[in-house]
């Protein structure tokens, strides 16, 4: 499609002469009936290796090798190239940067600490590993850096391919993967966080907080929202400001120029009805184990009730698919 938009309307109209000497075309010799059949033939031979090579990394994939050279904070086995070990010098870092995440530390922070200490980047350490010159600045870390590795899987020791797709082979824009069609095979090299903890920093991610000018954070930040629009309430505090001036306000306001109005609540009054309301299911626990017990597994129940039809109705649809596939095979034959 491309080659024909290019000979028989870009070139024609900026009067291009277009050659393909092994093709014997000329367009100054008039129009070649047989390239429009051959462009058809090239773009087949594009397709088809297309679906070769997708065929090959799936096998490749789902045989639990990695698709990808290994992450920063491991390398590749020296006896085995497929297989990853610990990197002496990185992954103390890696195990650092989690556990200072744990710790209420954002990216853009743990940057500069980084920075602070003198370690070096990704890629100056790689420099140096292969013995070539460091970049300009080889200890200035960025926030997208700090990101990537909190989001890299493999740290828990796993293997995890497929973790992107691109809808065609003419379109170079990749594309995330769901979790459940991700390819994920556990211990297969040695971990450097616990699979519990990196857990832990991508529920931490989501609800992300922010350090204030007068450096300290809400203690329900990322947590409330607006019960009206949705949208997060911002903790709003300055130097000036004690404990109890501390408050929640929400994001849409914006000063009365924004789509919501002002919900308001201070922070010792939010603290104060959380309390109260863990005390309350404190002494209900307390007043009726038993009933609370029942109460629990009924909602346990009713969870693995929901995942049970769920799984049913992904099985139903793979053996749908299976029949698909069998009709098509026995009409290919």
């Amino acid at each position: 499609m491309q080659v024909g938009r290019f000979t028989e309307i870009v070139f024609p109209s900026y009067d291009v002469r277009f050659i393909a000497v092994n093709d014997a075309v000329d367009s100054a010799k008039g129009d070649n009936d047989f390239t429009v059949i051959r462009n058809v033939f090239n773009d087949f031979y594009a397709k088809d290796t297309s679906k070769k090579v997708r065929a090959v990394m799936k096998a490749k994939g789902t045989s639990g090798k990695h698709l990808g050279g290994p992450p920063y904070g491991y390398r590749a086995d020296p006896q085995d190239k497929n297989h990853w070990i610990l990197d002496e010098d990185a992954a103390p870092i890696v195990k650092r940067i989690f556990d200072l995440t744990i710790a209420g530390v954002g990216p853009s922070r743990i940057a500069r600490i980084l920075e602070a200490d003198k370690v070096l980047t990704v890629k100056a350490l790689y420099a140096q590993q292969k013995g070539k010159p460091l970049p300009e600045r080889p200890c200035h870390w960025i926030e997208q850096s700090v990101v990537n590795i909190l989001e890299r899987m493999e740290y828990t020791g796993c293997t995890c391919n497929f973790k992107t797709y691109s809808k065609s082979y003419k379109l170079k824009k990749r594309i995330p993967n769901a979790l459940e069609d991700m390819f994920i095979l556990p211990d297969t090299q040695e971990a450097i966080v616990p699979k519990e903890q990196w857990d832990r920093v991508q529920e931490l991610r989501k609800h992300k907080r922010r350090m204030t000018k007068a450096e300290r954070q809400g203690l329900f930040s990322g947590l409330v929202v607006c019960a009206d629009c949705g949208s997060k309430l911002h903790f709003a505090t300055c130097k000036n400001f004690e404990g109890r001036q501390d408050h929640y306000v929400c994001a849409k306001y914006k000063s009365g120029r924004g789509t919501c109005s002002a919900h308001y609540i201070r922070e010792d009054v939010l603290r104060d009805v959380v309390l109260e309301r863990i005390r309350a299911v404190t002494e209900y626990i307390r007043a009726d184990v038993e009933g609370f017990q029942e109460e629990w597994l009924m909602c346990r129940r009713e969870e693995q009730e929901k995942s049970i039809r769920e799984d049913k109705r992904r099985l139903e649809k793979a053996k749908k698919r299976l029949a698909d596939i069998d009709k098509l095979i026995t009409r290919i034959y």
